[in-house]
Formats: structure tokens, C-alpha cells, sequence
């Protein structure tokens, strides 16, 4: 069992890849992070004036670390119940040789203690501030963004943020975000295959 993780800045590219992977990788189950965002109500308001979505006290940390190990108790389990085909000959083999694979990806996996000892392998998508910007400004989220949040909060938060993974003791693979989506994938999905799938 292997479990991966994929981290950038909002818009960065890592549901993209994370799609892609998920539908080449065997037995392979995701856990987004944006699934663990607490209600809108419970988001405080900071002192940049801003509901305060980018930082961890945003998110149910509690539940995403429960749902991870969830997967490692019983990988097959969980692959059914999120609707994942399991490889028949998983199902029969040995434990000790079957491939399972989860993917963690979000924007503040780098950050959260608990979560730091159950990657086998991590990545890092980077963009600069203009590129970042402008895909955000692309997007149509439910609740539109105020006028000045991703100036005021999103990217502060994220530098605020991406200079604590860097002083992390994690063993992290950066990724050129403005590298073609193919090429993304290309260049993590030979990772995978060179360094988990062989070890397992």
C-alpha cells in the first residue's frame, strides 16, 4: 500500500492530475481536502476582513485523518464504498503483495502534523502569482469571491503556508505548474511507477 500526496496553491493543478492518475494507477482511491471544508458559517472572519477558507482551523482535520485511515485498515473496503474496481487478483492475493494506492490532494497537506508520516511520496505543483490569478479568476465557484480576497488572503495564506512545508522534513517533489498538463503527468506517473510501485 502506497499513499501519495499532490499540493499546490488554489488552481495549481492538482484535481487535473489527480484525475488523470487515478484513472492509470491500479486500485487507486482519492481523498480531496476540499471535501472537509467545515460550513460556511463556521469560518471565521480574520483580521484581513475575509472569511479565513486557506488555513486548517477552515477544514475537519479530524475527519480527513479518520478517512485516510480508513483506507489503510482496509484498502479494498474503501475502494468499494467510493466506488473504486478493485483488480480481481487483489482480492485473492497476498496482503503483502497487493497494490493499493491513495492520493491526498489539497492545499494544506503539508502542514498538519498528523497527516506528515502517512505519505510514501509527496509533490509540490508550483505557479507563480500571475498565472495563479488569472486561472482563479477563470473559475465559477458557488459563492463568488469578494473583490481583493485573492490579493488579501488566498496568496498570502499560500506563501504563509508553502514556507512551512519548506521547513518541513518531508522529502518533497517540486513540479513546474506551467509545464503542459501531459507533461505533468508524464513526468509523476514515471515516478510512481519507478519509485512506489517497485517497492511494494
Amino acid at each position: 500500500m502506497s499513499c501519495l500526496s499532490i499540493f499546490s496553491v488554489t488552481n495549481g493543478g492538482k484535481t487535473t492530475l489527480t484525475n488523470r492518475l487515478i484513472k492509470s494507477l491500479p486500485n487507486c482511491c482519492v481523498v480531496h481536502q476540499d471535501d472537509f471544508f467545515k460550513k460556511p458559517d463556521q469560518i471565521e472572519v480574520g483580521e484581513d476582513g475575509f472569511r479565513q477558507w486557506d488555513v486548517l482551523t477552515a477544514l475537519d482535520m479530524d475527519a480527513m485523518v479518520n478517512t485516510i485511515r480508513g483506507w489503510s485498515e482496509n484498502p479494498v473496503k474503501f475502494a468499494h464504498s467510493h466506488g473504486v474496481n478493485v483488480s480481481p487478483s487483489t482480492e485473492v492475493a497476498d496482503p503483502e503483495q497487493q497494490i493499493h494506492i491513495l492520493i491526498v490532494e489539497g492545499f494544506l497537506l503539508y502542514n498538519y502534523k498528523p497527516l506528515m508520516d502517512v505519505y510514501n511520496k509527496c509533490y509540490y505543483i508550483s505557479i507563480p502569482y500571475e498565472e495563479c490569478k488569472r486561472r482563479r479568476s477563470t473559475r465559477q465557484y458557488t459563492v463568488p469571491d469578494p473583490p481583493g480576497l485573492f490579493e488579501g488572503h488566498v496568496w498570502p495564506m499560500y506563501l504563509k503556508h508553502r514556507n512551512e512545508m519548506v521547513k518541513s522534513s518531508l522529502d518533497i517533489a517540486y513540479l513546474d505548474g506551467l509545464k503542459s498538463e501531459e507533461g505533468i503527468y508524464s513526468q509523476v506517473y514515471e515516478d510512481i511507477q519507478n519509485t512506489l510501485l517497485n517497492c511494494l
